[in-house]
Formats: C-alpha cells, structure tokens, sequence
C-alpha cells in the first residue's frame, strides 16, 4: 500500500468518524434535554407538593411558640406576685 492510499484511508476514516461524532453529540443533546425537562418538572411537583405542608408547619410553629411566650411571661408574673420569701 502506498503513501498516498494509507493518506485516502486515513482520511477516510476521518471522515467517518466526524460522522458517528456528529451523530453522538446530537444524540447526547437530546438527551440532555430530556433529562432537564424531566429533572424541572420533578422539582417543580415537589415544590406544589412541599409548600401546604411547610406553610402549615411554619404556622403551627407560630403558634406554639406565642403559646409557650405567653406562657413564661404568664409564669414570671406569677411568680413575682407570689408570697414567696424575699432575699435576706
């Protein structure tokens, strides 16, 4: 085999491999796509579900926590009008 035909053969080869390149990196695009549009869609269900539920957790917390601050501030009243010793 000559020079100039392992040069055409090469370059042949060249040629097809740009092709199946080609066809990868579109393939891979494709893909990608689908993969974000589907991981978007998954986020996004997750948020509509999650939020009620986190919304009603923050608010039930406020409540419990005005509960336990009138509580301690209804604990320390008493305790200063209480009939308890005073200091030495």
């Amino acid at each position: 085999m000559t020079l100039e035909e392992q040069w055409k053969a090469v370059q042949k080869q060249l040629k097809e491999l740009g092709k199946q390149t080609q066809g990868a990196r579109g393939q891979a695009r494709r893909r990608m796509k689908r993969l974000e549009r589907r991981t978007r869609v998954a986020v996004a269900r997750a948020l509509r579900k999650a939020e009620p539920q986190v919304r009603q957790a923050v608010e039930e917390a406020t409540r419990v926590g005005r509960g336990l601050r009138a509580g301690v501030k209804a604990g320390a009243a008493a305790y200063r009008t209480s009939a308890r010793t005073k200091g030495k």
